[in-house]
C-alpha cells in the first residue's frame, strides 16, 4: 500500500511538472513578452531592455523555467506586474474564497448525488428513476451561465432573497461572504449532482444485475441486506474516481460562476490578470489550480486503493 501511494505521488509530481511546462510554453508563445505587455505604449528600446534585464527575460528560456518552477515549489510565484505585490499573496485570499465556494458545493452535492443516484439505480425505469434522471439531464444540458442567470432572475430580482452579485472585497471576513455564496453554491451543486448521480445510477444498475447479486437474491438473502452489504459498496467505488474528475471540472466551472456572480475568487482574478497581461499572475494561478487538481486526483486514487483490497492486490501483482 505504501509503495503504491509513493508511486502515485511520483506520478502526480510528474504530472504537475508537465503542466508547468505547458503553462510556461503557452505564455512564451504569446505575442510580445511580459516587458512589452507591462510597459504598453511607454515601451521604448531602452526601457524594454532595462525591464527585461530586471525580470530576467534576457536569460535562456530553460533557465527562466527552472528558476520559476523551483520558486513555485517553494511557494514563490514572483511579483505581480499590474499590482506590484507578491503573486502568492494575491492568490492566497482568492484561493480561500474559491475553496470555500467549491468545498461547500462538494460537501452538499456529493452526498446528494450519491443518494439520488442510488435511488435512481434501485428504482430503474420506475417513477423515482424517471423524475431524477430527467432532472439530471436538464441540469447537465444547461450551461453554467444559463443556470446562474435563471437563479439570479428568480431569487435575486423576483424574490429578492439573495444578492445578485458580490460587492464585498476579496479579503472580507467569511461571515460577510456567506450571503453571496448561496446562489453560486446552488449553481455548482446542481451541475455537480447531475454528473455524479448518472454515473452512480449506472454503477448501481450494473452491480444489481450482476450474477452474484442475483444469486444472493434467489438464495433468499433479504433484499435490504443484499443492497447494503453487497451491492452498494461495490457500486460506490467507481464513484470515487468520477467524483474526483467532477471536482476537477468544478475548478474550471468556477471561472464562469465567479464571473457571473462577480465573486472574488481565482476565476475573476485570472480573467483580470489576462486582461492586464499580468503574466506572472496568470502563471501562478494556472499552476496553483493544477496543483489542487493533482492533489484531488491523488487523494481519490489512494482512497480507492484503501477501500478496494482486490484492486490493491492486482496492482501489487
Amino acid at each position: 500500500m505504501l509503495k503504491l501511494t509513493v508511486r502515485r505521488l511520483f506520478y502526480s509530481l510528474i504530472t504537475l511538472l508537465i503542466i508547468a511546462v505547458v503553462v510556461f510554453v503557452a505564455v512564451e508563445l504569446l505575442p510580445g513578452d511580459t516587458a512589452t505587455a507591462y510597459l504598453g505604449r511607454e515601451a521604448t528600446p531602452q526601457r524594454l531592455a532595462s525591464l527585461r534585464a530586471e525580470l530576467g527575460l534576457d536569460r535562456p528560456a530553460i533557465e527562466r523555467f527552472a528558476r520559476w518552477f523551483a520558486g513555485a515549489l517553494r511557494g514563490d510565484f514572483g511579483m505581480s506586474l499590474a499590482r506590484d505585490k507578491p503573486v502568492v499573496d494575491l492568490i492566497g485570499v482568492r484561493l480561500r474564497n474559491s475553496l470555500i465556494l467549491g468545498l461547500s458545493a462538494a460537501l452538499i452535492g456529493i452526498p446528494l448525488a450519491l443518494g439520488l443516484g442510488i435511488i435512481a439505480g434501485l428504482t430503474r425505469d420506475r417513477a423515482p428513476d424517471l423524475w431524477i434522471s430527467t432532472a439530471a439531464l436538464i441540469a447537465m444540458t444547461l450551461p453554467e451561465f444559463v443556470t446562474a442567470t435563471f437563479l439570479i432572475l428568480v431569487f435575486s430580482i423576483s424574490l429578492q432573497l439573495f444578492p445578485a452579485v458580490t460587492v464585498v472585497p476579496a479579503n472580507a471576513p467569511i461571515l460577510d461572504l456567506l450571503p453571496n455564496l448561496v446562489l453560486p453554491i446552488v449553481t455548482l451543486t446542481l451541475i455537480m449532482v447531475a454528473h455524479i448521480l448518472r454515473m452512480v445510477r449506472t454503477s448501481v444498475i450494473d452491480v444489481m444485475t450482476s450474477d452474484y447479486v442475483q444469486m444472493a437474491i434467489l438464495s433468499g438473502v433479504p433484499y435490504r441486506r443484499v443492497v447494503l452489504r453487497h451491492a452498494l459498496p461495490n457500486a460506490l467505488l467507481p464513484a470515487i474516481s468520477i467524483t474526483a474528475l467532477t471536482i476537477g471540472w468544478l475548478l474550471g466551472g468556477l471561472v464562469i460562476i465567479e464571473v457571473v456572480f462577480n465573486f472574488p475568487g481565482l476565476g475573476t482574478l485570472l480573467l483580470d490578470a489576462i486582461h492586464t497581461r499580468d503574466i506572472p499572475l496568470v502563471q501562478g494561478i494556472a499552476l496553483a489550480t493544477a496543483g489542487v487538481y493533482v492533489v484531488v486526483n491523488l487523494g481519490a486514487d489512494v482512497l480507492t486503493l484503501m477501500l478496494n483490497p482486490r484492486l490493491r492486490t492486482l496492482r501489487t501483482a
